[in-house]
């Protein structure tokens, strides 16, 4: 469950230190089971974790009555995965495949260990913001099969329509006479992640993105476009609208007692919401222009170690990109499927389809490692323009100097 950014930029800094540690590393912490060496060419090894595991088997299975190939598929905590592949498939352990996400591909190309994937006329059969999620420097690096992303969480019942821009949105909220016009998950520390489509809806990107999907390194976030995101933070938090008070868990609880007819939130709150008869829409523009949430892709990764990498390649492209293997996955994880196909029989679902609506329009979480330097800086900066804490154009001006400062060093 996506509770907030925080979390994943602790996740990402004690990654690059077991990185930077790996060549040193004993036994991975958490699996004592390495699941072979990926030079051995004995068997096709697979890395998966429990919500993977019987959807990837299935194809697996596939492949060894069809290509007279064992396939190992080696049950790993999720956790685990990113640390361990870094570890060891420079020594020429690990698996042939990994799962994975998109955010990761930065870090592996950086240390060198994932390959190239090639899927020839299939690229155009995937979601293509999920293709940009897996490309760098014009090669693709990951087989996709699911998007996450955040949208619109309307309550039907206190707001009938969608609401095109955030004004509409507010308005709706205070006809509806509930306690909150709007819930936003933000707290003390902010939350960058949740609020990205905001922001982007002023035209104030992370980074640059290049023509092929991919992320410069060049922060887009500076200049007029971001002063006036945070100066619009600072109007909203002084309304009331916006406040660091409301944490996660707050805003799914009001949310769930009808005390709002909008949540800004991802697949994973949906369960909480019981019988709430709920709308997924777009995320309403508060500057004018396309409020695009980031999206998190989740694939297959190939160890630029194996030995088996033509099989591993057949396997991702003829196996695990098919309907089947992708619808098994959606039902396993309850994200939309990254293939087109797939993504459309999933769409009968109308949660589904809202949030794989949305998620065509949005943006790949950069993967680039410069990423690792914003989190520190972001969100504790848009939480105390929020409070009132700091100035809006003098905080965000020295938060972008900041995060140039750390990518520079």
């Amino acid at each position: 469950m996506r509770r907030g950014i925080p979390a994943a930029a602790f996740t990402l800094g004690l990654a690059l230190t077991l990185t930077a540690c790996s060549g040193s590393s004993d036994e991975p912490a958490g699996d004592a089971t390495t699941g072979g060496s990926a030079g051995s060419g004995d068997a096709l090894v697979v890395w998966v974790d429990e919500t993977r595991q019987a959807a990837v088997e299935q194809a697996a299975e596939a492949f060894e009555s069809e290509n007279d190939v064992d396939v190992d598929v080696v049950l790993k905590n999720f956790e685990d995965i990113r640390a361990d592949f870094l570890a060891q498939v420079p020594t020429g352990e690990g698996p042939d495949i990994t799962v994975g996400a998109h955010d990761w591909l930065g870090e592996f190309t950086t240390n060198g260990v994932v390959a190239p994937i090639e899927l020839g006329d299939k690229t155009a059969d995937f979601e293509e913001v999920a293709i940009e999620a897996f490309t760098q420097d014009g090669q693709v690096y990951g087989l996709p099969y699911a998007i996450e992303n955040v949208a619109l969480i309307r309550n039907t019942a206190l707001a009938a329509t969608a609401p095109a821009t955030w004004d509409e949105a507010i308005a709706a909220g205070q006809t509806a006479g509930t306690l909150y016009p709007f819930l936003i998950q933000t707290g003390t520390e902010g939350d960058p992640y949740t609020y990205y489509p905001l922001q982007t809806s002023f035209g104030a990107p992370v980074f640059v993105q290049n023509d092929d999907g991919s992320y410069s390194t060049e922060l887009g976030m500076g200049g007029a476009p971001g002063q006036a995101f945070a100066t619009w933070l600072q109007t909203q938090g002084q309304a009331g609208v916006l406040s660091t008070d409301i944490t996660y868990d707050i805003a799914v609880e009001a949310f769930k007692n009808g005390e709002s007819p909008f949540i800004i939130g991802g697949p994973w709150m949906i369960e909480q919401f019981g019988d709430l008869e709920l709308s997924i829409d777009a995320i309403p523009s508060a500057g004018g222009e396309l409020a695009q949430p980031f999206v998190g892709v989740q694939g297959f990764y190939v160890s630029a170690q194996s030995e088996n990498a033509l099989l591993a390649n057949d396997f991702l492209v003829n196996y695990m990109a098919t309907d089947e293997a992708q619808l098994a996955l959606y039902e396993a994880g309850n994200r939309p499927p990254a293939l087109k196909s797939a993504a459309e029989q999933a769409s009968a679902d109308p949660i589904t389809a809202g949030f794989a609506a949305v998620g065509a329009e949005a943006v790949p979480m950069p993967s680039i490692p410069e990423m690792g330097s914003v989190w520190a800086f972001w969100g504790v900066t848009e939480a105390n323009i929020i409070s009132g804490a700091a100035e809006p154009v003098a905080a965000w001006d020295k938060m972008i100097a900041d995060i140039q400062g750390a990518i520079g060093s």
